[in-house]
């Protein structure tokens, strides 16, 4: 049986105080039992000196003991303690005075090196710790010490014994609480802090507890070291009396620039008080609480909680909007400032990014670029917005050269006028630099219906939806990104003579032709074909589509890359009588060139958004 069970069954084996015998359901009149219904109180506050409400006691151990007026432990009763319904029940006393002591535990005491004696008289110490305790509690204990009278009751049933003192204990824990909060004057600092330790340095807390309430004892006073990096409050003993606890607060922090800052400060607290929470505040000073940049760390994104674009829940309101979702392959991460002063990053990547600085400049303030922001991570498809400290107040940052440039807080609208420029050492992001010839794309329904479980088909359009919009920004991503790369441009070389117009096999057309087609600007709506009516592919001019299996599959299959450029050669303006549709461009070298060179793409594997086994899927 567990500890608890023992609890249920047997009372508190070690007491003299309480029997061991089991509880016995027998008539009120037989037993002249007793019942005590345990509460506790919430915690005192030292600021306000406010409780918290009233709570049923769910205990993990109950200890109590009852004496007389004598101050004799009771012998020969029946007791027990019913965690379920929050009850001691007591049999077997006589008329009289007495004192019902009792130590509840929530947590497990025997963790924080506590031990609970046998008691005969109420002064014996009754709980103790050890005293060299190095760390905070982990269990917390709670205590009442409650006066009863058993009285002889007459009414017509007969006589029984009962308790003349209020049955409800209300009971207080014997432990105090200690909270550290702190005011960063950055945030950004706030949320680059790496370590948060405080040291409390010789306490000497009250270590023995005795049955009648009172604190004896002392600790050996040996320092120890709380983390605060994973919890802000702590459970102490309470101190000794005329003794305040001093301390030291230590937070270490890194910087975007890859330096680690140490800041330490001093605290005293007068005293630890049972059941009370005491606070200690410290106001953070720290070498960058000027910077301008912002340095978006992994808590930075936690704590501003983004939104994310193309999403499944995204409304086709939203996505269908070329002012709000559309993007060029050559510029992926969009940066802006939006129209309440805020740096607004949006990612159209189906992978993250990392190490991602943006610099600014801002020609009433600077003709150099300065260090605005610095991301760990960007995350795919994240929607950013992050507060400017450089608009509310003077801040410093760095320059290209290597310069501390110092501003005056800076108005929206030069805020506005700021030309950004992005860098980061990830491979990823070296591939994305590499697409030079960018193309526009946004999304379109065509007249399909993306609520309607078959899409809303309307001729040979369905409504596209948010999982396929993601890979729609793979595909092109990955499609710009090959049209220059150098082995591309081999492969059509090396088959310049099998590269024809719409006028036949004689109609030949240079590879400089067709790189600098492939190389233009161009603006594509792109939707999803409905399959029902034997299409699987659509385009020309700034339409474009394909069927869903082609979006899922373009990553392996060369059927589905072999639609895709069928299309795009459309899209070049090409007919179905050149090599750029049913001829070998779309069907033997472009669909071919794009599997066997996946890796070496940006979108290099479909697991990023594994759209197959997307539940939105039609």
């Amino acid at each position: 049986m567990n500890r608890i069970t023992h609890v249920l069954l047997y009372c508190i084996l070690f007491l003299t105080a309480c029997q061991s015998d089991p509880w016995e359901e027998t008539s009120r009149r037989e037993t002249s039992g007793i019942v005590f219904k345990l509460q506790y109180d919430g915690f005192d506050d030292a600021t306000s000196r406010s409780s918290n409400i009233r709570l049923d006691a769910k205990y993990d151990r109950v200890e109590f003991c009852i004496v007389d007026a004598q101050g004799s432990t009771i012998e020969g009763i029946k007791s027990l303690y019913d965690p379920n319904s929050s009850e001691i029940k007591i049999e077997g006393l006589q008329e009289g005075s007495y004192t019902l002591s009792i130590l509840g535990i929530i947590g497990d005491e025997t963790r924080d090196g506590a031990t609970i004696s046998p008691i005969r008289n109420l002064d014996e110490v009754w709980l103790r710790f050890p005293s060299d305790i190095q760390k905070p509690l982990e269990a917390e204990y709670f205590y009442s010490r409650t006066p009863f009278t058993v009285v002889r009751r007459s009414d017509p049933s007969g006589d029984e014994l009962i308790s003349t003192t209020n049955d409800q204990i209300v009971q207080k824990r014997i432990i105090g609480r200690t909270d550290f909060s702190f005011d960063f004057n950055n945030p950004y600092v706030e949320t680059a802090l790496l370590t948060q330790n405080v040291t409390l340095e010789s306490p000497l807390f009250l270590t023995e507890f005795s049955g009648s309430g009172q604190f004896s004892g002392a600790s050996d006073g040996i320092d120890f070291t709380m983390d605060l990096g994973t919890r802000s409050s702590y459970l102490l003993l309470p101190s000794v009396e005329e003794t305040p606890l001093s301390g030291e607060i230590e937070l270490t922090t890194r910087n975007y620039r890859g330096f680690t800052i140490r800041r330490t400060y001093d605290f005293t607290l007068q005293e630890i008080r049972p059941n009370t929470i005491e606070h200690i505040h410290t106001q953070v000073e720290h070498p960058d609480d000027r910077s301008a940049t912002l340095f978006i760390t992994e808590r930075s994104l936690e704590k501003a909680k983004p939104n994310y674009i193309l999403q499944d829940d995204e409304p086709y309101s939203v996505y269908t909007d070329g002012s709000q979702r559309s993007f060029n392959t050559a510029d992926p991460l969009q940066i802006s400032i939006s129209d309440d002063g805020l740096l607004h990053a949006r990612f159209y990547s189906p992978r993250d990014l990392s190490d991602v600085l943006i610099q600014a400049r801002i020609p009433s303030i600077s003709e150099e670029f300065f260090d605005l922001a610095y991301f760990d991570r960007v995350p795919a498809f994240v929607d950013f917005y992050g507060d400017l400290p450089m608009a509310t107040k003077t801040t410093v940052t760095r320059t290209e050269s290597g310069k501390i440039l110092e501003m005056e807080p800076v108005s929206l609208s030069e805020l506005q006028d700021a030309e950004f420029r992005i860098s980061s050492d990830d491979p990823f992001w070296k591939k994305l630099e590499a697409i030079e010839h960018g193309w526009t794309i946004g999304f379109a329904l065509y007249g399909g219906d993306p609520e309607l479980p078959d899409g809303g088909p309307v001729g040979n359009w369905m409504g596209i939806r948010p999982v396929h919009c993601r890979e729609v920004v793979a595909l092109f991503l990955n499609f710009t990104y090959m049209i220059d790369m150098p082995e591309h441009e081999e492969i059509l070389r090396a088959n310049a003579d099998r590269l024809y117009g719409n006028g036949g096999v004689n109609d030949k057309v240079s590879v400089e032709t067709v790189l600098r087609q492939m190389r233009q600007k161009r603006t594509l709506n792109v939707g999803l074909v409905y399959p029902g009516n034997g299409v699987i592919g659509l385009g020309g001019g700034s339409v474009f589509g394909a069927y869903q299996q082609a979006w899922f599959q373009h990553y392996f299959n060369s059927y589905s890359c072999e639609i895709m450029f069928h299309e795009l050669g459309h899209v070049m303006g090409y007919s179905h009588s050149s090599s750029f549709t049913y001829g070998p461009w779309a069907q033997e070298l472009m669909n071919h060139f794009y599997v066997d060179h996946i890796q070496e793409m940006p979108i290099d594997s479909p697991l990023y958004l594994n759209s197959a086994q997307n539940p939105n899927k039609y």
